[in-house]
């Protein structure tokens, strides 16, 4: 009898845990997802829209997605207009239980234009540079924000979302010191990048962006505006052009051959090289890369 009662509440506590409920969340990209993993664990369930190789300034609204949102509790937005996809997803969903939580809350926003915006000026956002994730100092404000967003809609384990946040700050808080102390030789030195992804990211560890390759934001590169930045590099010595994954690489090419520049692979996103797993190695793989081409490694 003895070895029943105990069989039956082992049973028991086994139905509980595996009938808990896991938090559905659903973020815009994999940043925002490995930082909601990090401060939800194990009580949710974690799905990005964009993966770390995709651009997310162009997403394709599927259904899929539409399906994957009307099964969340909450959402994860970038904001300032980046994610401007994610709107008719979220009301395709038809999930009138969804929380939406804006992670750019709180971000000290660069880039503002300072008047009106049309198309001339190409896809210049409204509402400032929306990467403000390559900044690691505002990765402590996307968490705080999303552990606000967890605990709002699954107090019981509040707790546990509190502590997991203060031990991201923890550990992100050391790291940037290490990484500071890792792109000492970076500071000051003068890049050209494809697009404007990097103003955060540069800020941060005080490199300078001295050009583009495209001629506006979202512009294809073209040849008379490619002859001015390969007249700009050679005049100032730069010999580092950086490029995110999803944007060809014929141009970057070019101006390195005529300039004798390295061309450096720059993934702005969690995923978007390998190395590049979670939230910290991102800016592991990132430093590494600029710090090797700074170097001439090959």
């Amino acid at each position: 009898m003895k070895r029943f009662l105990v069989f039956v509440l082992t049973l028991f506590a086994i139905v509980a845990m595996s009938s808990a409920a896991v938090v559905n969340v659903v973020a815009s990209s994999s940043d925002l997802k490995a930082i909601a993993d990090y401060i939800g664990g194990n009580h949710v369930s974690v799905k990005a829209i964009v993966t770390g190789k995709d651009n997310p300034h162009f997403v394709e609204v599927l259904p899929s997605y539409m399906v994957m949102v009307s099964r969340a509790n909450i959402y994860f937005k970038l904001g300032l207009g980046l994610d401007f996809w994610a709107q008719p997803i979220i009301d395709g969903s038809r999930n009138d239980r969804l929380v939406i939580v804006d992670c750019s809350e709180g971000i000290d926003v660069l880039g503002k234009p300072a008047g009106p915006v049309n198309a001339s000026m190409g896809d210049v956002h409204p509402e400032g540079n929306p990467h403000y994730q390559l900044d690691p100092a505002n990765g402590l404000v996307i968490a705080r924000n999303i552990e606000k967003g967890l605990a709002q809609v699954d107090p019981g384990n509040a707790g546990s979302y509190e502590a997991a946040l203060k031990q991201f700050e923890t550990e992100l808080g050391s790291k940037i010191e290490t990484w500071k102390k890792e792109a000492e030789p970076l500071a000051g030195m003068e890049i050209v990048t494809y697009h404007e992804s990097w103003a955060y990211f540069c800020r941060a560890f005080g490199i300078k962006v001295a050009g583009f390759i495209e001629p506006k934001p979202g512009i294809e590169p073209t040849a008379s505006h490619t002859a001015e930045l390969i007249t700009l590099m050679k005049a100032r010595g730069i010999k580092i052009i950086g490029k995110e994954p999803y944007y060809s690489d014929r141009a970057p090419r070019a101006i390195a051959a005529a300039t004798g520049a390295k061309v450096v692979d720059l993934p702005p996103s969690v995923g978007g090289a390998e190395g590049a797993d979670n939230y910290f190695s991102l800016f592991e793989v990132l430093i590494s890369r600029l710090m090797s081409a700074a170097r001439n490694e090959p």
